[in-house]
């Protein structure tokens, strides 16, 4: 795994044991996999991971905690606006950062809505336009759920890569993951 200047969030070591790990799921099963797959990751990339995104974006009442257990500092399990938000445990803070809405994710507006490869562009560059002007009083995550077997595909790519060419996304895409990182490392 080459990560070097990318922010990788941990969802799981296999698909072909998730069904195993879906809550519900003992707190002793769920913080062997968490430790588990940390593990792995200072094995391989020479460091831990800070995010958690878990599998089938689902967690147990004990997961915040069994998390900040293991050294994570943010999760992105949550559907909620656009704003970052810290949960409080009995372990401390961690942050809940909005995994995407059901808009930007390509799953459903691609292949349950239809839409096309343009307007899935389109629609992550409006929706970058209008949280640039949102964010100006709060703080905001864009978040864009994609997957490489639907937004891979060499005809929606093109599509694709002119949204993320937008000038000032990438910028903004860059100080997002500095400011995330940042701000999961003050927790």
């Amino acid at each position: 795994m080459d990560v070097k200047g990318k922010v990788v969030t941990v969802f799981d070591l296999s698909w072909s044991r998730t069904p195993d790990i879906r809550p519900p799921v003992s707190v002793e099963a769920l913080g062997a996999m968490l430790m588990e797959v940390r593990d792995r990751f200072i094995k391989e990339e020479g460091k831990a991971p800070k995010g958690w995104l878990g599998p089938f974006i689902s967690q147990s009442p004990n997961t915040p905690e069994l998390l900040l257990e293991a050294g994570y500092t943010y999760m992105m399990d949550w559907y909620f606006d656009e704003q970052p938000q810290w949960f409080r445990t009995d372990r401390g803070p961690i942050l809940a950062v909005p995994y995407p809405s059901m808009e930007l994710n390509d799953i459903p507006a691609i292949v349950a809505r239809k839409e096309n490869a343009a307007d899935f562009a389109d629609m992550i560059v409006d929706q970058f336009d209008e949280m640039l002007a949102q964010s100006r009083d709060q703080s905001l995550v864009l978040g864009i759920a994609l997957h490489p077997y639907i937004v891979g595909q060499p005809f929606r790519l093109r599509q694709l890569r002119r949204a993320f060419e937008f000038q000032f996304l990438r910028r903004f895409v860059h100080l997002g993951r500095e400011a995330l990182a940042d701000s999961a490392a003050l927790s």
